[in-house]
C-alpha cells in the first residue's frame, strides 16, 4: 500500500555514511479510504425520520362536543407543568403535574375510562391538548409523544377554546 521511498543523495564523510530520513508515500492509501467512504455512503440508508401528522381540521367540520366521561384534557403551561381534568371544565376537579409525570396520569385515566366502558374497544380515551400560552413548542412534542408511548387512539389539538375556568386556574397556580 504505502511506499518508502528514500534519497541516495547522502555522501559518506570521513567514513560515516550520512542517514537520510525516509519518506512515506501515502497517495494509495488516501485513494483507498475515498473508495471506501464512496461505498459506504452508497450502500447504506439513512434512518428514517418518526413523524406525527398532526392536522387540524376546519371549525366547520368539527362535530359536537366530546363525550364528557371519557375525555382528558391537558392544558399546557410555562415550566414543564402541566394541568389536567377529566370530563367537562365546569364540573371537573382539575389538577397539575410536571410535564415528566404525565404519561402515569394519562395510563391511570385511560384504564379508568376502559373500566367505567366495560373495556369496550369503540369507547376508547380521548385526549385534548390545549397548548397555552406560555407553554413551549418542545412542551407540546413531548405531550404529542406521550400519546403515541401511552397508544391513546384519539387526540386532538385545541388552542382557541380555553375556557376562563382553566385560564383562572392556570393563573392561580401560577402555570
Amino acid at each position: 500500500m504505502a511506499t518508502l521511498n528514500e534519497s541516495q543523495s547522502g555522501k559518506a564523510v570521513k567514513g560515516k555514511t550520512k542517514k537520510s530520513a525516509p519518506r512515506v508515500d501515502l497517495t494509495a492509501m488516501v485513494d483507498l479510504m475515498f473508495l471506501l467512504t464512496t461505498f459506504f455512503m452508497l450502500t447504506t440508508t439513512l434512518g428514517d425520520l418518526n413523524v406525527v401528522d398532526v392536522a387540524k381540521p376546519e371549525e366547520s367540520l368539527v362535530q359536537g362536543p366530546y363525550p364528557a366521561s371519557r375525555t382528558m384534557t391537558i392544558l399546557l403551561g410555562k415550566n414543564n407543568e402541566v394541568a389536567y381534568y377529566m370530563g367537562e371544565p365546569d364540573k371537573a376537579e382539575i389538577k397539575t403535574s410536571s410535564l415528566k409525570n404525565i404519561e402515569s396520569n394519562i395510563l391511570s385515566s385511560k384504564q379508568l375510562v376502559a373500566k367505567t366502558h366495560n373495556n369496550n374497544p369503540s369507547k376508547h380515551m380521548i385526549v385534548i391538548i390545549k397548548p397555552t400560552k406560555t407553554s413551549t413548542y418542545k412542551d407540546f412534542v413531548d405531550v404529542l409523544d406521550e400519546m403515541k408511548i401511552t397508544n391513546i387512539k384519539a387526540y386532538a389539538i385545541d388552542d382557541d377554546h380555553i375556557t376562563d375556568k382553566e385560564k383562572d386556574f392556570m393563573k392561580l397556580k401560577g402555570i
